[in-house]
């Protein structure tokens, strides 16, 4: 059973009880991401993703992570455009302690300037490490170029500039502009009992009031068509996609349904084309995300220099096909059936079920049922995905490559 409560310092609580458990796994989902930075200290939510487990008032570093080791448990953080999310995950003996750690991590780190330095080198090697990686790099570009000169377009790991040029102070301020309990949600699941869990994080959150969501610009009309890094790399990798749906979106179901048949799985468009059938590339996939006001839908494919004309051909002509006519009766059936059943069994441990009903509540303000959630998919149309295909896939196109080639050769496009 799914239970919410609201504090009265605006935290927002989620539980969602699995009595066939050992686990529990809790999570603060905080509503600020990348996109919420100012420019100058970009990379300063996963700044903070990194501090907060070097140590709070009451625990060093390394005494929150013997805590953890010693009761077997996980723990550990994620940044996204926008959200920051914590979590542990224990088993129920220890549920008290994990609660613990995870409210004292997020709300009475230290914040020490030394820490800030040592971390500083961290995420800097993380960023080379990033940089080392010509997949990663063409999907950073081609988010920059879908949304350019908008924070979304970012990476959320900061550039080398602005990750050595922040300071303590400027992590310590924006940090108390935002984790404040108005813009978070505190998400539990496993075996435990609602009321508990929330009087358990009413008295960890006692004193700490106010806060709310971030203030948010929508993207303008600004988009590159065209991003190309030359690279001595032996593969050609590009992105070539468009503007999505918004995440509170009403045909978003259909969009999800419409990625899935387009390159989403095995029995897909584009891996059957691109890889069964002509063996042109061993990854091809389509992917989305979706943010407030906004979104982004789009395909991935790292193929041979010689191939590169051949894919992206492939590509925009399964762009072009479905934009026209949508997909097939198969084709529902198989993407229905696929993100239902992907659904379920992502719900077989209390991790992802707390991620679940945590991002839900955040995004959405409110949770709805595997069934709820199952039904809408079933109820997907192929007039919804055609709508959906016709609405989304004829925006304009934005082309990111890395690799051994010549922007020259790709102006035309």
């Amino acid at each position: 059973m799914i239970r919410t409560a609201q504090l009265g310092n605006g935290l927002r609580v989620v539980t969602e009880r699995m009595p066939d458990v050992r686990s529990v796994s809790f999570g603060v989902e905080v509503g600020t991401g990348s996109r919420d930075e100012p420019a100058a200290i970009a990379g300063a939510s996963h700044f903070l993703e990194h501090l907060l487990f070097k140590g709070t008032e009451q625990r060093s570093g390394r005494e929150i992570s013997e805590a953890v080791d010693a009761a077997g448990g996980d723990m550990n953080a994620c940044t996204a455009r926008e959200s920051t999310t914590f979590y542990v995950r224990v088993l129920d003996d220890d549920a008290e302690l994990g609660l613990d750690l995870l409210c004292d991590t997020v709300l009475h780190p230290t914040l020490d300037p030394a820490d800030v330095d040592v971390e500083r080198q961290v995420i800097l090697e993380e960023i080379l490490q990033h940089d080392d990686d010509p997949g990663d790099v063409v999907h950073e570009l081609w988010a920059a170029a879908l949304f350019a000169g908008h924070p979304l377009g970012r990476d959320p790991l900061g550039s080398h500039d602005t990750v050595r040029q922040t300071a303590a102070e400027q992590v310590r301020r924006f940090f108390a502009a935002h984790y404040r309990p108005a813009n978070m949600v505190v998400a539990a699941a496993g075996h435990l009992d609602h009321d508990e869990v929330v009087s358990a994080i009413e008295a960890r959150f006692a004193g700490c009031d106010g806060g709310g969501p971030p203030a948010r610009t929508a993207p303008g009309e600004a988009q590159e068509r065209l991003i190309v890094e030359e690279d001595d790399t032996e593969q050609v990798h590009l992105v070539l996609g468009v503007r999505g749906l918004a995440r509170d979106a009403e045909d978003r179901h259909a969009l999800a349904v419409l990625e899935h048949a387009l390159g989403g799985g095995l029995s897909s468009r584009l891996w059957q084309q691109v890889r069964e059938e002509r063996g042109l590339a061993y990854s091809v996939y389509s992917f989305r995300s979706q943010y407030q006001g906004t979104g982004t839908l789009g395909v991935y494919a790292g193929t041979a220099p010689d191939h590169l004309e051949e894919v992206l051909g492939l590509v925009e002509g399964q762009l072009d096909a479905v934009a026209a006519a949508g997909i097939t009766e198969r084709e529902l059936g198989i993407a229905v059936g696929h993100l239902v059943g992907e659904l379920a069994l992502s719900l077989e441990d209390s991790g992802s079920r707390m991620a679940r009903i945590g991002r839900s509540l955040l995004v959405h303000d409110h949770v709805r049922t595997y069934d709820e959630v199952a039904a809408r998919l079933r109820a997907v149309t192929l007039a919804d995905v055609a709508a959906v295909a016709e609405r989304v896939l004829t925006r304009p196109r934005t082309l990111a490559v890395v690799g051994p080639v010549d922007r020259s050769t790709l102006a035309g496009r």
